[in-house]
């Protein structure tokens, strides 16, 4: 990009509000399947376990590369069940990172075992393989890698350590459908993967859903029991369960939605090309921290977190909030360090990494249907930030 088109960037500002993301834009040209689907489940009449349910866990399956795929209520509640599959509970201690959305940890916390917080890559935000031995105890029993912002962890080396220790791995992959490690897919790499369609998500819904995938048959048909109050057949309980099932009518828009999810992935890939050309043709890359594409596969860019050091995100939100741009921080405090997990006895500076990344990250709009003109004007802006800051020529 040149100079002349920063500027002109920096120009249309004034008349091109970027928002953070725009959920509506991608669903208004498929109201009409969207309309059509949801309107056979209300002629069907089977708003639970239905033929749209069995449909999607069947695709999703498939696009995931495995052979079982169990829909439940929420992101959040994959992570119980998949907890509760694997007999996680009191006295157990799970190992995940701090930097993530609260329910990794929540989840972990409500069975009743402990959360154990390890360090992050600084360069992909996901759990620090190296530092993953030390916090192993003979109360370990499992370990949950995110997949944050849509690129895997490193789960060749993460398996390895899991397997030389017998440690079950659950694939927090919420924010990472479609991303790839290796040639795998998130979601096909440990015992259970677990995903979101929350509606921001890459994949989203009509409000909440989740699904847990797996190759293990038979966890998969404990899965199946433990998200419908632990009964089969019906009214005979062989475990304590939860009421946690994905409803028709998200699936039938979700099976609208999957056939795109892929159209819509590669547009998020080209968003993020343009970001890191445009911000080194301005010489940006040498005043905030750039995110990676990463080498051993394919991230999915469910968010475009740059860093913003020397404590100025702050005002950089402001001044791009001043010119209608939409940000958003992803996460201003570590789980380490809620109030929750006080008796956790996390000190400050404990996890470093962590805690200066909570400090410096700032998502950027990347959205599926942000244009090249909004691109350029948050690129026009960020410049003129740092020009006037006196740190850009």
């Amino acid at each position: 990009m040149t100079q002349s088109s920063v500027m002109d960037g920096a120009l249309v500002s004034e008349v091109t509000p970027v928002p953070a993301l725009d959920v509506g834009l991608q669903n208004g040209p498929l109201r009409g399947e969207i309309d059509a689907a949801i309107g056979r489940v209300c002629d069907s009449g089977q708003f639970i376990h239905g033929p749209e349910c069995q449909r999607f866990e069947i695709a999703l399956a498939k696009y995931c590369g495995v052979p079982h795929a169990i829909g439940c209520a929420s992101g959040s509640d994959a992570l119980l069940l998949a907890l509760m599959a694997l007999n996680m509970g009191s006295g157990d201690e799970v190992i995940l990172p701090s930097f993530t959305f609260f329910a990794t940890a929540g989840a972990v916390w409500r069975l009743g075992a402990k959360p154990v917080f390890v360090d992050i890559e600084p360069r992909s935000f996901n759990l620090d393989p190296t530092l993953i031995q030390q916090a192993i105890t003979p109360a370990t029993k499992a370990i949950i890698p995110v997949h944050l912002f849509g690129r895997c962890a490193d789960m060749t080396a993460i398996g390895a350590v899991a397997r030389a220790h017998a440690l079950s791995v659950i694939e927090d992959a919420a924010q990472a459908i479609g991303a790839e490690h290796d040639g795998c897919r998130a979601g096909s790499m440990g015992a259970i993967g677990c995903f979101s369609f929350y509606p921001t998500k890459n994949l989203g819904g009509f409000g909440d859903g989740g699904i847990l995938t797996t190759h293990d048959g038979d966890l998969a048909e404990q899965l199946r029991v433990l998200r419908d109050h632990g009964q089969h057949p019906r009214y005979f309980h062989s475990a304590v369960g939860v009421n946690s099932r994905l409803d028709s009518i998200q699936a039938a828009v979700l099976n609208v939605k999957l056939g795109r999810l892929e159209q819509w992935t590669q547009r998020r890939i080209d968003n993020a090309a343009r970001y890191a050309e445009w911000f080194a043709e301005v010489g940006l890359d040498q005043v905030i921290g750039l995110p990676e594409a990463d080498p051993s596969g394919r991230a999915v860019w469910n968010q475009y977190t740059i860093r913003v050091p020397g404590g100025r995100r702050d005002a950089l939100v402001e001044h791009l909030s001043r010119h209608r741009i939409g940000t958003a921080v992803y996460y201003p405090l570590p789980l380490h360090r809620q109030e929750c997990f006080k008796s956790l006895g996390y000190q400050r500076n404990s996890l470093p990494e962590t805690e200066q990344a909570a400090d410096e990250v700032l998502s950027l709009p990347i959205f599926p249907g942000l244009t090249e003109r909004q691109q350029r004007t948050v690129v026009a802006q960020i410049a003129a930030f740092y020009r006037a800051d006196g740190a850009l020529n």
